[in-house]
């Protein structure tokens, strides 16, 4: 099932996916357009930790000239950071290189601690789209970005939906793809993670206790391009959905 949160006639609303439409938990019936497109994310009591892979592509660490990591290239982003579907993202003024990340995202559903690979997706809620803008003028470090490049507010576009892990089979067969003004810029599959989703959950809840509601952004493939204010941009993955931003 696709679940998304909105804003609609003054209040904030879960829905489902119902024949095109959003079929809110009131029971009405209403159209996409109508709402404001929330990130598809549930409130938790505790701080929600975001967690988002850098170089998680062999083929997007060879377009930045760096090789791929031994281990996971991670940092931490801010609730602020998330902003939903048709929303806007912000390009600072004078800087000269911003771009999109298409990302596979996976939401956690259960407390996980010491969790082996094999009971990895046990503990997965779903499966959801990010768009993890970047400025490369704030770069110093690929393998430690500063907090400018990576966690700033409205740089992370999610949703629209959170799909079901029941309905996701394999999540490490997805295809990825993103479209700049309708122009196809940047393609690839899940398969291609370095790291994937089983390895990210063990590693991560090897050493830190990982919540319902916590984030794991997957990284992205190859074919980044700069984006100007204006500009739309699509980034979709298999069976989860289409993530519409429009730069700012």
């Amino acid at each position: 099932m696709k679940h998304a949160r909105v804003a609609f006639a003054g209040a904030i609303h879960n829905a489902v996916e119902r024949d095109g439409q959003l079929l809110l938990a009131d029971g009405r019936l209403v159209s996409q357009d109508a709402v404001v497109w929330l990130p598809p994310l549930q409130p938790v009591p505790q701080a929600r930790t975001i967690l988002a892979l850098g170089l998680n592509y062999a083929d997007h660490a060879k377009e930045l000239e760096f090789k791929a990591p031994e281990e996971p290239l991670v940092f931490i982003k801010g609730e602020a950071a998330l902003i939903g579907h048709r929303a806007f993202t912000r390009r600072p003024a004078g800087v000269t290189f911003m771009h999109y990340e298409c990302e596979l995202t996976v939401v956690i559903g259960k407390t996980a601690r010491r969790v082996k690979r094999d009971d990895a997706y046990d503990v997965v809620a779903g499966y959801t789209v990010a768009n993890d803008y970047a400025v490369r003028d704030y770069l110093e470090n690929w393998y430690r970005p500063n907090l400018r490049v990576k966690n700033r507010d409205t740089c992370t576009p999610l949703g629209p939906w959170l799909v079901d892990a029941t309905d996701i089979a394999n999540p490490q067969a997805l295809a990825l793809q993103t479209t700049v003004n309708g122009k196809i810029t940047q393609s690839g599959n899940t398969r291609d993670m370095i790291f994937d989703v089983p390895f990210l959950i063990e590693y991560f809840s090897s050493f830190m206790t990982l919540q319902p509601g916590d984030v794991i952004l997957t990284g992205t493939p190859d074919g980044v391009v700069d984006c100007q204010p204006g500009d739309v941009v699509v980034t979709s993955i298999e069976r989860l959905g289409d993530l519409q931003t429009t730069m700012a």
